[in-house]
């Protein structure tokens, strides 16, 4: 956060305030390599956006050459650092008062820019005109601001999974993110900035103003300022909160007694807004008179909004403008009011970058030939400040001082991500088994978590680049963002939408790529992957001297042993000592290791966890799938030698596998380049395999993640295509989590197994288990044969 000097609340808002520093690397972000700007800027804030590349290094690998017999013992496979240009998307929010030290800062650090105009939309792009391109150099080029607003608020509906939210004051958790629709559309948009503009958008570039009302935000400030004498509109919302409407308002009760009941109205509902001041002989409180107000204007948008609905038959409705802003009182009216006149059918939704709607759909208007919308983007944890606290207690000018400075930043993605085609009902798919930001006690378990194994990360960080000398210094960087991220989840953990070990984990990755550390476990993945390999043919072998049914067991068994291989699980130190005596430099030592690990946690401990074997196995003495859907985990023994020979066997079956891993690396997850290097391994060995390759019975695809975990409504829409071309009839889900932290209950529309060992107490605990407990969950859809 800047330091920034104290604004004097009588000064007026174009005032330029000069004493504020800002840190380039905090604030205005690569803006070195800033290609095109955008701003909107409004009655108080000003919101800039721009596009800029950003370096950093990923690790790639390459195969090295083993055809010929000398090259046996050369290594599987080189990895390489290199540097990788990417494209990201830079808002920033900020308050009038400091544009022009703003201005002067960007001017200064812009270098490498061929922009001559900058888009700009919002009431004060005129008045800031002459400044702006006085300062920048830039030709100032205004937008319609509606058509901005709309195309910024279908740009973070489509790219940002928990972007809407439902506010409930009194809940545990006031923020209830809800699950965007795959198709965003129809939906109406209720913008309350001075007066009020009711928007049905129907889809990207069409969208009209169905209605609107000229009492809005301006009405509840002019009248506010009237009343009370108080000029800020933060602190006339202080007072509502504040303040206690039924001294001023006449109830139903006040006039009846009681309730209405004849005609289901309830004693405590306003029967007039400000009734009582017309006949009660006393001064009424500045506060009270504010939240008599704020209700009189929220109950009449509300119901406004309400009947434009109904009218239009949309059932979402999504509320924004400066009226709104994230405030807790004006959300909590607006939603009541929404709940009264719909009786629950229709919920107030508002959104999370509600603020930067306008500037970046200025910018998108000004970066229509590069087609952003043709791209994914995915947010950048690492870079953004996510949603601040809107605690009526804090008063307006800590709000003022702590959203003074307010960041959003989004990474182009190199896939375009769709939902999988096999989602049951992609509009109520939600990925996460549990939502940290309404459950404390899980939420505190797994902050704790994290923090207690940040030294061990910092560690791995390190070693991963033993001949880079600033390695301990960048992560030290690193140990400092990731632990400040925590700590802000912790007070606020609603920050960046649903708090999940999901999310905490996709943060912490994102920390490391901030840091260029792009793949910590790369040599460790390695050298478990040359090991595994080395018996690959010993484990096919020995499955195959098994009777059939003895060989399903196995390599089920061979699987969930293989999972239990994950460098992310901090249960791996409680292995029996015993085991870990066998695992040295020697590497017969390793696979002794791994099949006394076998006797030891899978021999005769059915029934496990979740046990759906008996339904699978006679599932298998049925048709064959036309073809399974695998969704891999680990690198090392899980790839090679616990799902490969289950692979092997549904090839042996007729079915035809696409095998999924992911686009870039996370912890040990064995990557798409990596299992490209692996399968041509195994295929030298395995006629099986290699001929499945070279028929396209076997195919391996990206799934377009860089997650521990696996979001099914954010895939690569190659994979989505395959999936359909496929017929895809069966899915496999590997992993903990893959398949426990997400998706646990996923619905699909085909046959489904999910295959994990819980290798977190706690979790194991919380499921009913305990530590190494197993999941193999069958699942078949309702209305479909076993």
């Amino acid at each position: 956060m800047a330091e920034c000097g104290r604004v004097d609340s009588n000064t007026s808002s174009h005032t330029m305030d000069k004493s504020i520093t800002l840190p380039p690397d905090e604030i205005f972000r690569n803006m070195e390599n800033a290609k095109r700007f955008a701003i909107d800027i409004g009655g108080s804030l000003t919101k800039l956006a721009y596009y800029s590349t950003v370096q950093h290094k990923v690790a790639k690998v390459r195969s090295f050459d083993h055809s010929t017999k000398e090259a046996a013992g050369d290594k599987l496979y080189e990895i390489a650092v290199q540097e990788e240009v990417t494209a990201r998307l830079h808002f920033i929010k900020f308050e009038n008062a400091y544009i022009e030290t703003c201005l002067d800062f960007i001017k200064d650090h812009l270098v490498n820019t061929e922009t001559k105009v900058i888009k700009a939309t919002g009431g004060g792009a005129h008045k800031f005109k002459e400044l702006i391109e006085r300062k920048l150099g830039l030709k100032v080029d205004k937008e319609d601001e509606m058509t901005c607003l709309i195309k910024g608020c279908n740009f973070v509906l489509k790219n940002i999974p928990h972007e809407a939210f439902v506010y409930a004051k009194h809940a545990d958790s006031e923020f209830r993110f809800q699950t965007t629709n795959p198709d965003i559309f129809p939906y109406l948009l209720v913008n309350i900035g001075s007066g009020v503009s009711i928007v049905k958008v129907e889809s990207e570039d069409k969208f009209e103003r169905i209605g609107g009302s000229s009492i809005g935000g301006g009405t509840f400030w002019g009248l506010g300022a009237l009343l009370t004498k108080t000029k800020r509109f933060d602190e006339l919302l202080q007072l509502a909160s504040k303040g206690q409407h039924s001294s001023v308002d006449m109830l139903v009760k006040d006039i009846y007694g009681g309730s209405y009941a004849c005609l289901g109205l309830t004693g405590d509902l306003i029967a007039s807004s400000f009734g009582k001041s017309a006949t009660a002989d006393k001064e009424f409180s500045n506060e009270d008179m504010a939240k008599s107000l704020l209700h009189m204007i929220s109950n009449d948008i509300g119901q406004l909004a309400c009947l434009y609905a109904k009218l239009h038959n949309l059932s979402r409705v999504y509320f924004g403008g400066f009226f709104i802003r994230g405030h807790p009182v004006t959300m909590h009216t607006i939603t009541y009011s929404i709940n009264f006149f719909t009786k629950g059918e229709v919920q107030a939704l508002f959104l999370r970058h509600e603020g930067y709607l306008g500037a970046i759909g200025a910018f998108l208007k000004g970066a229509e030939e590069d087609n952003p919308n043709q791209y994914s983007w995915g947010e950048n944890y690492a870079g953004s400040s996510g949603l601040m606290s809107v605690s009526p207690d804090m008063n307006p000018m800590q709000r003022a001082r702590s959203g003074t400075f307010d960041m959003l930043e989004m990474d182009r993605l190199d896939r375009q991500l769709v939902n999988l085609p096999l989602l049951q009902d992609p509009s109520s798919y939600i990925p996460d088994t549990v939502d940290l930001t309404e459950d404390a006690q899980a939420r505190e378990y797994w902050l704790s978590c994290f923090e207690e194994a940040l030294d061990g990360v910092v560690k791995r960080a390190v070693a991963s680049q033993p001949d880079i000398p600033e390695a301990a210094e960048r992560a030290e960087k690193f140990r400092q963002k990731y632990l400040h991220k925590l700590q802000t989840l912790r007070h606020q953990p609603f920050a960046y939408g649903s708090l999940t070990v999901r999310s905490l984990l996709d943060t912490r990755e994102h920390c490391l790529n901030e840091f260029n550390f792009p793949d910590p476990y790369s040599k460790i993945k390695e050298r478990e992957n040359d090991i595994a390999l080395k018996y690959y043919e010993k484990a096919v072998k020995s499955l195959e001297e098994l009777s059939w049914e003895d060989r399903q067991f196995a390599l089920v068994r061979g699987v969930l042993a293989g999972n239990v291989f994950d460098w992310g699980a901090k249960a791996i130190g409680l292995f029996p000592y015993s085991y870990f005596k066998l695992v040295g430099k020697n590497t017969s030592a390793k696979v002794f290791s791994f099949k006394l690990f076998l006797m030891f946690c899978f021999s005769s401990d059915r029934p496990w966890l979740v046990d759906s074997f008996d339904q699978w196995l006679e599932r298998l003495k049925g048709p064959p799938h036309r073809c399974a859907l695998f969704f891999v985990d680990n690198s090392g023994v899980d790839i090679i030698l616990g799902v490969m020979p289950f692979v092997r066997e549904l090839l042996s079956r007729g079915t035809e596998v696409v095998l999924a891993s992911n686009s870039g690396p996370a912890l040990n997850d064995v990557t798409n380049s990596e299992l490209q290097i692996l399968t041509e391994r195994i295929a030298a060995m395995d006629p099986v395999i290699d001929s499945a390759l070279r028929e396209d019975r076997l195919t391996l695809v990206q799934d377009g993640s860089s997650s521990p975990c696996l979001d099914l409504s954010r895939l690569d829409k190659v994979l989505a295509m395959l999936v359909r071309e496929r017929q895809t009839d069966l899915v496999i889900i590997e992993g903990m989590g893959r398949a426990i932290h997400t998706n646990y209950y996923a619905m699909l529309s085909c046959e489904s197994l999910k295959m994990a060992v819980i290798k977190n107490s706690w979790l194991a605990d919380r499921l009913g288990g305990k530590l190494f407990s197993v999941v193999f969950k069958y699942e078949v859809p309702a209305g479909k044969p076993h």
